[in-house]
């Protein structure tokens, strides 16, 4: 399929925060003030949905399907929209899926940006459509007071311009609660990313969260390209068994995309609950004798910690890593 990639941000461009997942209701006012000062202090103007306060079922929080797709649909109609940002995650946006115009969205292409259970809906629309969409903050993210700066900066980096984007680790990141306390932050120095195998790379980014990608399998949105980088994170819901987890939904997504597509693979960082070492990482990519000679990096910044990269699913990357240097870059 060709690939349609987006208008670039201006300043002046409005932005319009939809929900498809949960609802905005899980926020607090503070912080969406903070995202939305945020947001206007780069110099956008920041819109909501119309429905992004319904709630139809309370276990999910999330409007009904019906005002979720209207949102979605409105925020492309819109010629005064140049992006989307979803509020937050979730567990459900793949109910939307079957009731998707992919020819209104290819006909107003323009960017859509979320991570975690948004996952489904960025692939499925590159899968559709052709459409770069891009794995970053959600509007709640940009609520963050302190230690937000580099994902603002990759967020400006990868939506404003049509350079290539090279990629260098954080200086801190954290995995505290910081919508319960803004003011008192707990920051951890970043070591830096991890190699598991050296080797260069180049190919098309898929990519999102590990196990909601798996969610597509068997349908009609899974993406199978050729000659992919995976660019894959998943969050701390299974804690101490995350590597168990992993390891299988890795395996599973392998066996689904034919591991001769795949060139290169990204690990974003885990959650601190998951007990993560680079010996556990190791030892699940060294059961994956179909990936020993392909370049492997984990704990890059992008995933369920802070701060967070935006790369483009979509997109392309190139990647060399030998035993000292680790060297990613991507673009549109």
């Amino acid at each position: 399929m060709e690939k349609i990639v987006p208008e670039k941000l201006k300043k002046g461009d409005e932005i319009r925060v939809i929900g498809p997942s949960r609802n905005m209701n899980i926020l607090n006012d503070e912080t969406i003030e903070i995202a939305k000062t945020t947001l206007e202090s780069l110099g956008y103007k920041v819109t909501f949905s119309k429905n992004i306060r319904n709630s139809e079922n309370d276990l999910y929080m999330c409007a009904s399907i019906e005002d979720r797709i209207e949102d979605l649909h409105d925020a492309f109609k819109d010629k005064n929209v140049k992006a989307i940002l979803t509020v937050i995650g979730g567990f459900n946006v793949n109910q939307i899926l079957d009731y998707i115009d992919y020819e209104l969205i290819k006909a107003n292409p323009k960017i859509i940006c979320g991570y975690s259970d948004i996952t489904a809906l960025l692939d499925t629309i590159t899968a559709k459509t052709g459409l770069v969409t891009y794995y970053g903050p959600h509007f709640s993210t940009f609520g963050i007071k302190k230690g937000n700066e580099y994902t603002v900066d990759y967020f400006q980096k990868m939506l404003t311009n049509n350079n290539l984007v090279n990629v260098n680790p954080s200086d801190e990141w954290s995995n505290d609660l910081w919508f319960l306390n803004q003011d008192e932050r707990i920051f951890n120095k970043n070591n830096g990313i991890d190699i598991i195998n050296t080797g260069k790379a180049k190919g098309k980014i898929l990519g999102g969260n590990l196990s909601t990608i798996n969610l597509l399998q068997g349908t009609p949105y899974m993406n199978k390209e050729e000659d992919v980088i995976l660019f894959i994170e998943d969050d701390g819901m299974a804690g101490e068994n995350f590597q168990l987890n992993f390891d299988r939904n890795l395996q599973s997504l392998v066996h689904c995309l034919n591991a001769s597509n795949i060139k290169g693979i990204i690990v974003g960082r885990a959650e601190e609950n998951c007990k993560m070492t680079y010996e556990k990482w190791k030892m699940i990519f060294e059961t994956k004798k179909e990936l020993t000679n392909i370049p492997i990096a984990v704990n890059l910044d992008f995933g369920h910690t802070n701060p967070m990269i935006t790369f483009p699913i979509g997109g392309t990357a190139e990647i060399d890593i030998n035993n000292n240097d680790i060297k990613i870059s991507i673009s549109d």
